[in-house]
């Protein structure tokens, strides 16, 4: 078939050879390329036993395919050597261009190494160039695209044949083509693996978008169908809180359609009170307690809980907020706290409540200099904080400004001087005990109702009017001069001294008032025996015999 010199090759080999390359580069996997690699070098390129070394990610070598003899195919089929054991291969013997002889005469120091091998039966050879049982040929595979040639780049594996046809050593021709074999294989197995890896990248990308729609509709479901209110809102940007979207609950909550939400942030439909505690609501991991509009214009109280979701990874990022409705928690502690500052017969404030607001409006008056001396929320926030229902109209007649605070001034003389305060007035009913003697608890408690509703109808709004303790009440009027604060007391002792229907029948009490003056430098006991004292002076001046008339 060959010679030495130019060799004479039939057609069908060619034929043979291209139809080998051209199945190995067709292939539909990585192992069919593999096997049709081993079984191309049987079928065209004369040799009986072909065997693919392939090289593992952690650089030794296995057995991937082996074509020629099936019982040493189930031998040594993925079986590894070990790259070292390799490279002592490939760097000795004899050098026909990219591939490597190792003759017998040299390879027998081979034999114990832990490169899985076939060992062939044979004769001895009679001619030099006669192939001998214990030869080994090996092509090395390179990865195509180096620029040094072939044999340049990195190693991929190994192509090692036996048993030529012939029963000779390989030609000119023979080593030609083999190593040419050898060069296009590397190339086919390149394009197998690349195929592989990108097949597996688009089988782990399926598989992640698949998880992905998963992970999509399961938060799609967990939105729509929360039991709580959900929304969506933008971050950033010019429509930063516009919300985009929100679920059936939310919008059940607020009485609004989803599609009229959409108009909307959050800042539009908090109550106006509440729009700072919404803005010192951090967006991630942001918690605040706060109300919200209704489409009817009532107010709900609801608990926000923020969270920073993104739709990509370089993606615009989205506020998700959490609204819980605590209306009737957020009712149940408003009727606690009322119950523990207000009077449980009458409803009027109760004594713990009279004396923190006095106190909140009084402060120790500086002295040699030095600043007042605030309290807590003064010192926090620069100015007194006001109970919602207690207003204090500031004045300059009538208060002394000083480091942020507004002192509180009493009338100076027993005379109307024009100066107006803050007029505590201490009243006490007359003749109250005796109604209850005679007539049972159920009656003085008529009476007590009674006199607190005629109390509260008899102040301004604004003004306090609050129950010390059995038949005493306390009213705190701001802004009143003397004269003003005696009319008032006529005007409510006028009022009380009207009958009152009681378990069936008409009882009248009187009632005695003593007005004190509240002022910066008193405490609020201070100020409450001041007035007290004053109460017991009116009551003691007037004979038994008109107090209960008045």
């Amino acid at each position: 078939m060959e010679t030495e010199s130019e060799p004479y090759v039939r057609l069908a080999s060619l034929r043979q050879l291209h139809q080998a390359m051209a199945d190995m580069n067709t292939a539909r996997s990585l192992a069919d390329t593999l096997q049709t690699v081993a079984d191309g070098v049987v079928t065209a390129l004369g040799y009986e036993l072909a065997c693919v070394n392939l090289v593992r990610p952690d650089g030794d070598l296995v057995v991937a395919a082996f074509s020629g003899n099936p019982a040493a195919e189930a031998l040594i089929t993925g079986r590894v050597g070990s790259r070292e054991s390799w490279e002592r291969r490939l760097s000795m013997g004899e050098t026909w261009g990219d591939l490597i002889f190792i003759p017998h005469t040299e390879g027998w120091i081979l034999d114990d190494d832990d490169v899985p091998q076939w060992y062939t039966e044979g004769p001895a050879p009679r001619f030099e160039d006669e192939w001998h049982p214990s030869d080994r040929l090996f092509a090395p595979m390179y990865a195509p695209g180096a620029q040094g040639g072939p044999s340049s780049g990195e190693l991929i594996g190994v192509l090692s044949v036996d048993r030529p046809r012939n029963g000779r050593r390989p030609g000119a021709w023979g080593r030609e083509a083999l190593q040419m074999y050898a060069f296009q294989a590397a190339i086919a197995i390149s394009n197998a693996r690349l195929r592989a890896n990108m097949q597996r990248a688009l089988v782990r990308l399926e598989r992640e978008q698949q998880a992905l729609r998963a992970s999509e509709e399961s938060f799609r479901q967990a939105f729509e169908y929360a039991p709580s209110g959900m929304a969506i809102a933008e971050m950033g940007g010019d429509q930063h809180g516009r919300i985009l979207r929100t679920n059936d609950a939310l919008c059940r909550l607020l009485g609004r359609p989803a599609s009229a939400m959409r108009r909307y942030s959050f800042s539009d439909l908090v109550h106006p009170e509440d729009i700072g505690t919404l803005l010192r609501t951090s967006a991630e991991g942001g918690r605040a307690e706060l109300r919200l509009g209704r489409r009817d214009g009532t107010y709900v109280w609801v608990s926000l809980r923020n969270s920073v979701v993104a739709d990509a990874a370089d993606g615009p990022r989205f506020l998700l907020t959490h609204v819980e409705d605590i209306e009737e928690r957020k009712r149940r502690e408003l009727q606690l706290a009322h119950r523990a500052s207000h009077d449980s017969l009458t409803g009027l404030p109760n004594s713990a409540e009279l004396r923190s607001r006095l106190s909140a409006r009084l402060c120790q008056r500086p002295q040699s200099g030095l600043p007042a001396v605030h309290d807590s929320q003064d010192a926090a926030y620069g100015h007194p904080t006001y109970d919602a229902g207690f207003d204090f109209p500031a004045r300059r007649d009538a208060y002394d400004v000083y480091d942020h605070h507004v002192h509180t001034i009493a009338p100076e003389g027993e005379h109307d001087d024009g100066t107006k305060g803050l007029a505590v007035l201490f009243c006490d009913l007359d003749g109250f005990k005796s109604i209850n003697d005679r007539f049972g608890h159920n009656a003085g408690d008529a009476v007590l109702i009674e006199v607190a509703r005629r109390l509260s109808n008899g102040v301004r709004d604004g003004d306090t009017v609050a129950r010390l303790g059995g038949d005493e009440f306390v009213i705190l009027a701001d802004g009143l001069g003397r004269a003003d604060a005696q009319d008032l007391a006529v005007r409510l002792r006028n009022e009380i001294i009207q009958p009152i229907r009681a378990e069936g029948r008409a009882v009248r009490v009187g009632a005695s008032f003593g007005i004190g003056w509240a002022h910066c430098g008193m405490t609020a006991d201070e100020v409450l025996k001041s007035a007290d004292e004053r109460m017991y002076v009116e009551k003691r001046s007037r004979p038994k015999q008109h107090r209960r008339a008045g």
